[in-house]
């Protein structure tokens, strides 16, 4: 009997910006560096960065932090059977995809929670029904215990294991998590939304006169 599997938001991520929305028309000149599963902004350079990793794309090729050095990029987590918020999430990056087709300085990455389903084929025609264009957006796929530990410790992206710390369960979020050309995480923004997802888009802005 097989198990149906649905991401779902444990916390509102919405709480975990540099700024409450109520104060985003403010002109923002930078944007905070994010260190800890908290999310605490902070603005001097920390000592968290995104750690080193291997996985494979929906071609076959590896994907490294040689892959996104000097880019900016953005990172969320999904599994191709999702019934549950990974269409969304797809469709948003999508989006993202448009909005950066003819800039090489900015990549998506989406790894696969549901790398025992998510096999090299499997994310090579879920990439062709949704249209995933290389270079830019990268699916990924490789080592369940390699990928969950990212997730956690390297992108903070579940809010679950942030509470309870137990390393059996699924990683449920809707997170997508903006880290900069030296791998330091300087947004996180719930990728559901299409109004955080404009949010994005003007903190990518941001960034790139930043850096």
């Amino acid at each position: 009997m097989i198990a149906f599997i649905s991401l779902v938001s444990c916390a509102d991520s919405n709480k975990r910006t540099e700024k409450p929305a109520h104060v985003e028309n403010t002109e923002i000149t930078q944007l905070p560096y994010f260190n800890t599963a908290i999310f605490t902004p902070e603005w001097e350079k920390g000592n968290h960065k995104i750690p080193a990793f291997s996985f494979t794309n929906q071609v076959g090729d590896e994907v490294t932090n040689k892959t996104f050095e000097g880019k900016i990029y953005v990172a969320d987590f999904f599994f191709t059977i999702c019934p549950g918020i990974c269409p969304k999430l797809t469709k948003h990056m999508g989006l993202l995809q448009k909005e950066y087709q003819n800039d090489q300085n900015i990549k998506l990455i989406s790894h696969s929670v549901m790398p025992w389903n998510d096999t090299v084929a499997a994310l090579a025609t879920y990439a062709e029904e949704h249209k995933v264009q290389l270079p830019q957006w990268n699916l990924v796929t490789g080592d369940k215990d390699a990928i969950y530990t990212i997730a956690r410790n390297g992108y903070f992206a579940d809010e679950d294991f942030v509470k309870t710390q137990d390393e059996t369960n699924f990683i449920h979020t809707e997170n997508f998590v903006l880290v900069d050309k030296e791998g330091y995480i300087r947004g996180v923004y719930n990728g559901t939304l299409a109004l955080e997802v404009k949010r994005l888009i003007r903190h990518i802005k941001i960034l790139k006169k930043e850096l």
